[in-house]
């Protein structure tokens, strides 16, 4: 990838709405975007990772270990998605680890990079954080609306859990 191809991705992500283009200019020189192959471990469960990552092409599955080995999905995160952000916010371990599903790319930031802007770009960093309650707020709300529907499959098809 180059500064260019940066820009244009996250240019058109969620991250960067409301941002000037000098703005994003600024997130693009801290980003690190990349490429992954199906399968590739982006964040691992219980670890501590101070990135956070935008999708800008492809999906990544949040998964959870059910032991020896196994794993299962229970969410997918889709084009335009945040992932590592509450790790990036709070500096906990994370609750789940993110699998690419195909080839995905992804752009990057360091905490330390990011806080970097805080002085020269303080609109950015806040409109940043507002744009990252913004996405977490829509994955929450969609997966909400999955658990509710397979509520509703439960309880027609009487199936016992």
């Amino acid at each position: 990838m180059g500064v260019e191809n940066d820009f244009h991705s996250l240019r058109n992500s969620s991250l960067s709405g409301g941002l000037t283009d000098r703005e994003v200019e600024a997130l693009a020189g801290i980003a690190y975007c990349r490429r992954l192959a199906d399968e590739d471990v982006l964040i691992e469960e219980g670890k501590l990772d101070h990135s956070l990552h935008v999708i800008t092409e492809g999906a990544i599955a949040v998964t959870r270990d059910v032991g020896k080995g196994e794993y299962t999905t229970i969410h997918v995160l889709r084009t335009g998605d945040l992932a590592g952000e509450m790790g990036f916010i709070s500096g906990q371990p994370h609750t789940a680890t993110l699998r690419s599903l195909g080839r995905t790319q992804v752009c990057s930031f360091e905490r330390e990079a990011f806080e970097s802007l805080l002085l020269d770009y303080p609109w950015l960093v806040y409109r940043v954080m507002q744009n990252i309650v913004k996405v977490g707020q829509d994955i929450l709300r969609r997966m909400n609306a999955q658990h509710v529907e397979l509520t509703k499959y439960v309880y027609r098809s009487h199936a016992l859990y």
